[in-house]
């Protein structure tokens, strides 16, 4: 609510009262702006009646040092409480630019690929997709074989489990439909070969809904293409196509094929590390990082989708059984489209870094000062082995500079003699 100037009226008689009122509004308004931590958009209950006042004994008594200090102080809240800014360096989103000059290279050889495995079908290809050859007008085993190319299927969208497997359905009931096969090699081992392009290249195909698919004719069935396991339409007889290769026009072409221990491959992957290996600012981590340079070599891993560096900053604890292999992917995925669609880099706020010994001895304790070397021998060999935690803050901004929410703390450990690992790698910057 606006404030109104006439509940606040200021004579001489009456200001040292106001300027008492005032001070306590503004004291409000500073708090929540420090609450605040420089994220934008935060709402402060106190702003309007702070600044009101202020402005209404500016108007009176501008030479009033009381006024002038209040003056001043508001000020550099309504600059803080509109959020930190940054500059955005140019090698804070140069992984941005290696990202689309990557992209680019690999929709064009896809682009080529695409092109000539459906030349090398040409032979074989339906001449005409929809409406689909009538079952009742064709024979059902001259249709065997025959290739077609489907390039509206909707997935995740049209997908169904029916009695005879799963498919993804398209085309429509007035024209007939195909059946996508997906719960066999075919369809599985090429699309996770394009998740592997996408966690590897090309983050931008999070945004993708459409697939192309060539393929083959192997079969033809009834079901109710639709979702869920109450079904209310009816049967509808469509031809069954085994996928030949999947293409995402502008991305990627992925077959099945085997390579690196993967029954599928994408086209090009056997050279995506070697051109990413150009990129990467930072390759290993050195045996005596200190927390804020592992939180910065982490950052630069996720950025550059350096996946090997990501897993080598992660406490391996966190990484060994198959349900945390899963997780680690879950959220490297997180941290890539935050990094494409929330932020573009984090400030380490090096000030607000803690490190607690939680078990173990603490050469660095006050304690140390009363005790002689025997003391501390003793204690050092009592206290077992020494683990140490360490917080690191991070604020991160978008594209224009502007900080995003408040600083996020990341939780590292140290154990004994070994180097500091992350521990919340889950942590949003």
């Amino acid at each position: 609510m606006a404030f109104d100037p006439s509940v606040f009226t200021v004579d001489s008689n009456n200001l040292n009262m106001r300027i008492a009122q005032t001070r306590r509004y503004l004291e409000e308004y500073e708090k929540e702006v420090a609450r605040a931590q420089g994220a934008s958009g935060y709402k402060f209950y106190n702003k309007e009646d702070a600044l009101g006042r202020i402005k209404v004994l500016y108007k009176f008594a501008p030479e009033n040092p009381d006024v002038i200090d209040f003056y001043e102080r508001a000020r550099r809240c309504v600059m803080g409480g509109a959020g930190n800014v940054s500059e955005v360096d140019s090698k804070y989103t140069q992984y941005l630019v290696n990202e689309e000059q990557m992209r680019a290279r690999y929709a064009a050889i896809s682009e080529k690929a695409w092109k000539d495995i459906c030349e090398e079908h040409a032979g074989e290809m339906l001449e005409k997709v929809f409406p689909t050859p009538d079952y009742k007008t064709v024979d059902i085993e001259d249709m065997m074989g025959k290739y077609v190319i489907l390039d509206e299927i909707m997935y995740p969208d049209n997908q169904f489990y029916g009695a005879t497997g799963e498919y993804i359905y398209t085309g429509k009931r007035s024209t007939g439909m195909y059946f996508l096969k997906i719960d066999g090699r075919q369809w599985l081992a090429p699309y996770e070969a394009v998740k592997r392009y996408r966690n590897q290249v090309d983050t931008t195909m999070n945004e993708v809904r459409n697939w192309c698919v060539l393929g083959k004719i192997v079969d033809f069935t009834g079901e109710i293409p639709e979702a869920g396991e109450k079904k209310v339409g009816s049967v509808v007889m469509a031809w069954v196509v085994e996928p030949v290769a999947l293409y995402v026009p502008g991305h990627v072409m992925a077959i099945t094929q085997e390579y690196d221990g993967h029954a599928g491959k994408f086209v090009g992957e056997e050279e995506v590390e070697a051109i990413k290996d150009a990129w990467y600012t930072v390759k290993s981590v050195p045996d005596d990082v200190n927390p804020e340079q592992l939180i910065e070599i982490y950052m630069s891993a996720i950025k550059e989708k350096n996946f090997k560096l990501f897993l080598e900053c992660i406490e391996p604890k966190r990484q060994e059984t198959p349900v945390q292999k899963e997780m680690l992917d879950m959220h490297w995925e997180y941290h890539q489209e935050r990094f494409h669609n929330e932020y573009v880099h984090a400030n380490i706020l090096s000030d607000k870094t803690r490190i607690t010994v939680l078990s173990g001895f603490d050469e660095e304790s006050d304690d140390n000062f009363f005790l002689t070397d025997e003391d501390m021998a003793k204690m050092k060999q009592a206290m077992g082995e020494k683990v140490e935690e360490a917080i690191v803050y991070t604020a991160a901004f978008d594209k224009n500079g502007k900080q995003l929410g408040t600083p996020a703390g990341h939780t590292l450990k140290k154990i004994g003699g070994g180097r500091w690992y992350i521990y919340t790698y889950e942590v949003r910057f």
